[in-house]
């Protein structure tokens, strides 16, 4: 058995982070794809939140933990992953902050801009989810993606800095989850600064079949969908 059990769903960016981290750092791990699986006793068992990914570890307190950015954080601490977590504190306190800004202000915005095209339910209290007509809908979906914009150009300005990741020379836990959230954005063929199709390149260059098995995954389920709506 795996040291490291992950539930997972393939079409999201989410999962598709941790999906990314356990494959470049080495890790021994098992993915279970829950897809039609969630919501069952079973599983409300293990993780009463109901979200992927999650990952099941003898180390944990309760046995599992969700959240992508805290799977990371934990695995890095548990296996000495320096290099994909810094230990110098000024170091972490730029990647944890690259991660929570992404959390808190970049991915709300891309979902707002991306879940109706990819059929994915927004959340209660957006207007995407609310009794709106589809024109009030559409016109909250596009203020986000043109909101996009700001929140997307402080990972440029600040948290790279002229650097080609945000860990420095090779890429971090934070390169990893904002890369892996920004694929979302082709299923709206998001129009990226040149500085971010450069920066998305390099992430998935330098990690290479690390990133690249994984994202086929996401990729492919945006193509379903574009050829759906075509």
């Amino acid at each position: 058995m795996a040291a490291n059990t992950l539930s997972i769903l393939k079409p999201s960016v989410n999962n598709l982070t941790v999906r990314v981290f356990v494959r470049a750092a080495g890790l021994d791990f098992e993915e279970q794809d829950v897809w039609g699986k969630k919501t069952t006793p079973e599983f409300l068992a293990k993780d009463p939140a109901d979200l992927t990914p999650l990952l099941e570890e003898e180390g944990l307190p309760k046995g599992a933990v969700h959240e992508s950015c805290a799977i990371m954080q934990y695995l890095c601490n548990r296996h000495g992953l320096d290099d994909l977590y810094p230990t110098e504190p000024g170091a972490r306190a730029m990647v944890d902050s690259a991660m929570f800004y992404l959390v808190g202000t970049l991915y709300p915005l891309l979902a707002r801009a991306t879940y109706p095209a990819l059929g994915f339910g927004q959340y209660p209290g957006e207007v995407g989810s609310s009794a709106a007509g589809d024109d009030l809908k559409e016109q909250a979906r596009a203020d986000a993606e043109a909101a996009l914009a700001g929140p997307l150009d402080v990972y440029r300005a600040f948290y790279l800095d002229g650097r080609p990741f945000i860990g420095g020379d090779s890429p971090s836990i934070a390169d990893i989850r904002l890369a892996a959230s920004l694929e979302f954005l082709r299923a709206i063929d998001y129009d990226f600064p040149a500085w971010a199709e450069e920066y998305m390149q390099r992430v998935e260059s330098t990690l290479g079949d690390a990133y690249a098995e994984p994202v086929a995954d996401v990729r492919g389920y945006i193509d379903y969908v574009r050829s759906q709506s075509g």
